[in-house]
């Protein structure tokens, strides 16, 4: 969902404001769409290299892949929610930017500063062409800002060393969709997610128990027929028979008695 929030607002930016163009969110000064390009990574850094942006988007490329086997990790080891919610957000805008270094250059035509709106053009014939970038363009793509929130003009006072007396914008940064999710899913982590780097990123089992050789067994096996022998052998004790006797209950008398020489004897002439 990130991801394709993220790509819609850049296609409609793209075809539909002129660079540096600049509307008011719902009539609010301090909230903005705001049309630039960013052609490096962030905070504006290039490099002066000719192969110096391909490096950057294969890098970001190998980030992403990264990213998507460990989230795989993460599902596979039933992570909190929370902690795999955070990953995913860095790997969806992580991967948003990755879109727009790989294929603008080759599907829009050029947004001019001074006028003009990017078209779509057939793939392959993008500015990247039009500008002799490396391979038509591919990975030298531009990536698409419009999120502009300056807020405040905060003075800064003067006995502050270094920036005493200027002025300071906040908050400055254009960014977009993508940018948005790489921070949140971050500040997520550090905010709330912090044990996972004491307890660990993934279950551990625990270890084996070492297996038990045929004569390791043999031996345990006489072990317990010896202390099973000792348990039934009466103890040396001279006590423990007469103990035993008390302990032994009283014997049904009424069962074993005998007939007295006194008693009647049955007649068995009354049995005809």
């Amino acid at each position: 969902m990130v991801l394709l929030i993220d790509q819609a607002s850049k296609f409609y930016i793209k075809t539909h404001f002129e660079y540096n163009e600049d509307i008011l969110i719902g009539g609010l000064d301090w909230a903005r769409l705001h049309f630039v390009e960013n052609e490096g990574m962030a905070f504006g850094i290039t490099f002066d290299w000719e192969y110096g942006k391909l490096l950057l988007s294969l890098f970001r490329v190998l980030m992403v892949v990264g990213l998507i086997w460990y989230l795989r990790l993460l599902l596979a080891a039933e992570m909190p929610f929370g902690f795999i919610l955070s990953i995913g957000l860095i790997t969806a805008g992580a991967l948003g930017n990755i879109i727009d270094s790989a294929f603008y250059a080759l599907i829009f035509s050029m947004s001019g500063y001074h006028g003009g709106v990017a078209e779509l053009t057939a793939f392959g014939e993008g500015y990247g062409l039009s500008q002799g970038l490396p391979f038509n363009g591919f990975m030298h793509g531009r990536v698409v800002d419009m999120l502009y929130f300056p807020i405040k003009w905060v003075h800064i006072p003067e006995w502050m060393p270094w920036i005493g007396g200027d002025d300071f914008l906040f908050f400055s940064p254009i960014f977009n969709v993508a940018d948005a999710a790489i921070t949140t899913g971050v500040i997520s982590i550090i905010l709330f997610q912090r044990r996972f780097f004491k307890d660990g990123f993934v279950q551990q089992e625990p270890p084996a128990e070492p297996a038990v050789t045929w004569e390791e067994a043999d031996k345990l096996e006489e072990e317990t027929f010896a202390s099973a022998d000792s348990d039934t052998d009466a103890p040396d004790n001279p006590d423990w028979k007469e103990n035993t006797e008390l302990e032994t209950p009283e014997e049904d008398t009424r069962n074993n008695e005998q007939p007295s020489e006194s008693a009647p004897k049955p007649n068995n002439h009354n049995l005809l």
